[in-house]
């Protein structure tokens, strides 16, 4: 297996324009004539090569939120393989992994490639990538392929602005919104109903108007 990671201020921006020119998904093209070689990671082992690797993060500085990996992975084989996990060595964050469509693992063709990254192709989604990752380091990553095994190669790590912003992850969620509306309902509806009526009207009038207005008037007859 080889492995290559050159570095240089145009190395990030190289890797748009290369995957950015390619399909989500492609097959039945010779793979070898569609590949343009990167000024960034790349790594090969048997028929499989992935290329453009990048791990992209949110696009504003501390912002919380999940990081994405971005890569090309080119099939130069005579049989499709299923790209079945995306790691980061040493324990770090958890990656999911999507196709493009649907749901189960994600194929990359016979003489063919996938994408993953951007709209309309497949995803790989560090979940916790703020504590993750950082902008500016080189981040080991793993794919593993059905028949070809692991391939590991180095990857930079950049936020989701300018020419990478169509590639990075979505925003985090915003939190919802429950305690502003749960309180005002309850304290204003039921003090009002219950406990006015009762006491200022029912039981004061009945029971102390009767009693003495009687008892006296008897007891003054004999």
């Amino acid at each position: 297996m080889s492995r290559s990671l050159r570095r240089g201020a145009l190395a990030a921006t190289a890797v748009v324009f290369s995957i950015a020119s390619l399909a989500a998904c492609g097959a039945g093209q010779d793979a070898q004539t569609l590949q343009i070689k990167p000024d960034n990671a790349a790594a090969t082992k048997g028929d499989i090569e992935v290329q453009n690797a990048l791990v992209i993060t949110q696009g504003q500085k501390g912002e919380k939120g999940p990081a994405v990996v971005s890569a090309t992975v080119f099939n130069n084989g005579t049989k499709a393989q299923t790209l079945d996990g995306i790691t980061l060595p040493g324990g770090k964050g958890k990656v999911a992994l999507k196709p493009a469509e649907g749901s189960g693992k994600v194929t990359v063709p016979a003489l063919g490639y996938v994408v993953i990254g951007g709209k309309g192709n497949a995803s790989a989604v560090i979940e916790d990538g703020a504590a993750t990752v950082r902008n500016g380091e080189v981040q080991k990553v793993l794919f593993q392929l059905s028949s070809t095994g692991g391939i590991e190669l180095e990857a930079f790590v950049v936020p989701a602005t300018g020419a990478f912003a169509p590639f990075g992850p979505t925003a985090a969620p915003a939190p919802a919104a429950s305690p502003s509306g749960t309180p005002s309902g309850t304290p204003s509806g039921s003090p009002s109903a219950g406990a006015t009526g009762a006491a200022a009207s029912a039981t004061p009038s009945g029971s102390a108007t009767g009693t003495p207005s009687g008892s006296p008037s008897h007891s003054a007859g004999h």
